[in-house]
């Protein structure tokens, strides 16, 4: 039986109950694993010239650094074949790709999260792939992160990588208020116990809080994660049932409103936290400015460690009035009696087309790219440099020989978080997954931000989303309570 990640089989037994992220190619001399891009000699790959574009983001801290060495070994490995990458920050990633697609030329894989396919593939630009991989690319990925890459029986590209979006902790800071964390990260918390957690953590000095419990990223590109990661924790683990009507119109909706409000009312989040974006969010957490960051990937324990090692250094290049830091992950809190879901992230390396229909040669080029960036050796140096799971064989096998200083308690907990995770959903019918992200986009992201500024009540917010989801879906196509 091929063997799967440490998560896969639950996921998986979760997806099949709906139907179902150093060198980066490093070009070192060692034999290639079964099933590695590698493994695919230059004479196999022969044919006519052709060039791959790919516009790719900072996925890992090393992973742009990398770029021209992993156009080189591409090469190296398709002599016919040309990869073009193009850069993009996090911030900019989104307008570059959109200005592209709507000029009806974008690059033929960019590197987005798994749930932006249905907006790309209602306007026909996404292409399907599922006849270009060869069976030996399929067979290499495990199963659940695969799925996620898939919308209305057609494969869109191949995942990078399967993690869940977590809270980190400063393990100095929670043992101080008290927290027992290695508990709550075997067992979870309920939103009440959190929300007195996180007044624990709240420090004030001369009138002024000098340290806040908990801050969330929730300005810029952060906007859209911090309500998509709490409601799943409050019997809402889609946007969608399984008979696809919209669940955002639901009670529980406005009680995860409410304790948004609640938060900052109590004092352990900022009143300016509309503004806090992605960068100031990790400068306060290493300033000790907040006991619980958030949103947080695998990747900050090692961004952690690394700015650690520079303080122990005295090195000029960390964090401007940084502290030491144990960075801990830490679940999300449940609502009302709900069982604990986590957000499961699959990004990755989606195919896009332009307004002509691409020949099936470079269809079949496309698939090579993407498998070579999302597997073997390049997907072993990138997850390794992100602290993140291996999704493919090959990948397991390329990173044999790599060390990693992981805390073998913060691995427990994303163990422990992704039995929980959600499953995919590829039976959501395009249409309406772009409907959602159109309602996301349009109403929800700038009301939670009315919200958080305090210009409106969870309860306005969660009429607002209502009216707009009704005008999207059709009165019989919401939630009614």
């Amino acid at each position: 039986m091929k063997r799967k990640t440490r998560f896969a089989a639950t996921v998986l037994a979760l997806m099949l109950s709906v139907g179902a992220l150093s060198a980066c190619g490093s070009g070192n001399n060692k034999p290639a694993p079964s099933g590695s891009p590698s493994s695919t000699s230059g004479a196999e790959a022969s044919g006519a010239k052709d060039t791959i574009t790919a516009l790719l983001p900072p996925v890992s801290p090393n992973y742009q650094k990398n770029f021209k060495q992993m156009e080189a070994d591409f090469t190296k490995l398709y002599p016919n074949l040309t990869l073009k990458i193009e850069p993009a920050s996090w911030e900019d990633m989104t307008q570059k790709l959109d200005t592209q697609v709507n000029a009806g030329s974008p690059p033929d894989l960019a590197f987005i999260n798994s749930e932006g396919i249905s907006k790309y593939a209602q306007m026909d630009m996404v292409m399907d792939i599922s006849d270009a991989v060869t069976p030996e690319m399929v067979a290499d990925f495990d199963e659940a992160p695969l799925a996620y890459m898939k919308k209305d029986g057609g494969l869109f590209g191949l995942p990078a990588y399967m993690e869940v979006h977590a809270i980190g902790g400063n393990k100095q800071f929670l043992e101080e208020a008290g927290i027992d964390w290695k508990k709550i990260q075997q067992e979870g918390w309920t939103y009440d116990e959190f929300r007195e957690a996180i007044k624990k953590g709240v420090v004030q000095e001369n009138g002024a809080t000098s340290r806040y419990g908990f801050v969330f990223a929730t300005s810029g590109v952060a906007a859209r994660d911090y309500l998509g990661i709490l409601v799943k924790n409050a019997g809402l683990p889609s946007p969608f049932t399984t008979d696809h009507k919209y669940t955002y119109t639901s009670k529980n909706f406005l009680e995860v409103l409410k304790a948004v409000r609640q938060m900052i009312d109590d004092g352990s989040m900022p009143k300016e936290l509309s503004s806090v974006d992605a960068g100031k969010r990790w400068n306060m957490f290493l300033t000790g400015q907040t006991m619980i960051t958030g949103k947080g990937l695998a990747v900050f324990e090692n961004s952690a460690n690394n700015n650690n090692k520079k303080i122990d250094a005295n090195d000029g290049s960390a964090v401007a009035n940084s502290i030491k830091v144990d960075y801990i992950v830490l679940p999300l809190p449940s609502f009302a009696g709900h069982k604990p879901v986590s957000h499961a992230v699959v990004d990755g390396y989606v195919a896009f087309r332009g307004k002509s229909e691409p020949t099936a040669e470079h269809k079949a080029n496309v698939a090579k790219a993407a498998y070579f960036l999302a597997a073997g050796q390049t997907s072993a140096a990138t997850n390794s440099d992100l602290f993140a799971a291996f999704i493919t064989d090959s990948a397991r096998k390329a990173a044999e020989s790599m060390e990693s200083t992981r805390n073998p308690d913060n691995i427990a907990a994303v163990d422990k978080m992704l039995e929980h995770a959600a499953p995919a959903r590829p039976d959501i019918p395009v249409v309406l997954g772009a409907k959602a992200i159109k309602v996301e986009t349009e109403v929800i992201i700038p009301k939670l931000q009315a919200l958080l500024a305090n210009e409106i009540t969870p309860e306005e917010m969660h009429e607002a989303v209502t009216k707009a989801a009704i005008e999207a879906f059709g009165a019989d196509g919401v939630v009614k309570e």
